[in-house]
């Protein structure tokens, strides 16, 4: 099961199959590809915060015991909208905060690649086991991860698939912070708050220029900048910004499709 909160233009998602390490089927994936959707679709929605239920899984990946059997012998196809629900060529600009609880493997592994700011548990652990059971990341993780940690230590997870320590994790730069559990989701939220109250627009934008400019050469990823820049300073919250700059209060924006 997956669910999804609503509070004060923030999105908090759950993945809930803790009897089997929060590891998803294609049930999971469908409901999780649609709450993706919402937070993409819904302008009131500025950030997303994304959790397993309990304290031993984040995401575990594919069920290996009904998915991903069913992807080997061809019956389910591995194709794009099941990875999609991974974050895997979905265009989503919003902010996505993970709360890592517990284990993030294989398929959570590379749903975590793809969210922006990541804060685990100090008895978290993370890795991509697919290797030792003869399947292949196909989430995203040859793409992302050597370009977010170092070459040698990318290669090092994806071809071992041994997992490593929340420390480990923090060290390499694959998570931001590390908490201890009762502080975990306070620290979620703080993050996904302080994200929520920047100009969404302005927001969206930055992530989008990043996302798309790191396929471009260096000349048209500036290019791109720039004209996303643009829109930025041509919104309404570019000058409330700077009023309430001016006046030393706290802005009040727009949402992200109050102005065309």
């Amino acid at each position: 099961m997956i669910t999804m909160e609503k509070r004060q233009g923030i999105a908090y998602v759950t993945m809930d199959r803790q009897r089997s390490m929060n590891s998803l089927d294609d049930e999971a994936l469908e409901a999780l590809l649609a709450i993706w959707t919402e937070v993409r679709d819904d302008d009131r929605l500025r950030v997303a915060v994304i959790t397993g239920a309990g304290t031993q899984a984040f995401c575990t990946g594919g069920d290996l015991k009904s998915l991903m059997p069913a992807v080997a012998s061809g019956a389910v196809p591995l194709d794009s909208r099941r990875l999609q629900a991974l974050l895997k060529g979905f265009p989503l600009y919003k902010p996505v905060v993970a709360a890592v609880n517990g284990a993030c493997l294989a398929g959570g592994m590379e749903l975590l690649q793809a969210t922006d700011i990541r804060i685990a548990v100090d008895e978290a652990i993370f890795g991509l086991p697919e290797p030792r059971w003869g399947l292949f990341p196909a989430a995203g993780s040859t793409v992302r991860l050597p370009r977010q940690v170092p070459y040698c230590r990318a290669m090092e997870l994806l071809l071992s698939g041994e997992p490593i320590s929340a420390a480990d994790a923090l060290a390499l730069g694959l998570v931001n912070r590390v908490v201890p559990r009762a502080h975990l989701m306070s620290t979620a939220v703080q993050w996904a708050e302080r994200l929520a109250r920047n100009s969404a627009v302005a927001v969206q934008r930055i992530k989008q220029a990043v996302l798309q400019g790191a396929d471009l050469p260096t000349p048209e990823a500036f290019a791109l900048e720039t004209a996303l820049a643009r829109q930025v300073f041509a919104h309404p919250d570019a000058q409330e910004g700077l009023q309430a700059f001016s006046q030393k209060r706290a802005p009040r924006y727009l949402a992200e499709g109050d102005h065309g």
